[in-house]
């Protein structure tokens, strides 16, 4: 049986593009600076108001907590998609974020881990609304 139709399912996408993304030294310092900051058992999470239209994002996976550059590689892609989606569903506007892995993380507990960030996300916003 061989079908002809094709069905395009409509799913949004939250892309992360380059202007989103914390890169040199100085924006991680200034954010580290503003001593905003609030953190569980996995991750820490600075947050700094920033003055631009947009949230950006940066990300310290550091190997000395997880060895692995697959496993790295992966718990980035999980920080990204936790923020994408936080940002399009609670409208995270003008803020930097720095997040930090304090602890490696393992596919077991992905969604504990995702929860956790989201949970630290919500209290930093909170804080500067």
């Amino acid at each position: 049986m061989q079908v002809n139709q094709r069905y395009i399912i409509s799913v949004p996408t939250y892309s992360l593009p380059r202007n989103r993304r914390l890169n040199d030294a100085a924006a991680f310092a200034a954010v580290f600076r503003f001593q905003h900051q609030a953190r569980s058992n996995y991750v820490q999470i600075c947050a700094k108001p920033n003055g631009l239209p947009y949230s950006r994002l940066g990300l310290i996976v550091s190997k000395k907590v997880e060895r692995g550059s697959v496993k790295r590689n992966w718990i980035k892609r999980l920080f990204r998609e936790t923020f994408r989606t936080f940002q399009v569903n609670n409208g995270t506007e003008q803020m930097d974020w720095v997040m930090r892995l304090r602890r490696p993380v393992s596919a077991d507990i992905a969604t504990e881990f995702t929860a956790e960030v989201r949970l630290l996300m919500h209290q930093l916003q909170k804080c500067h609304d």
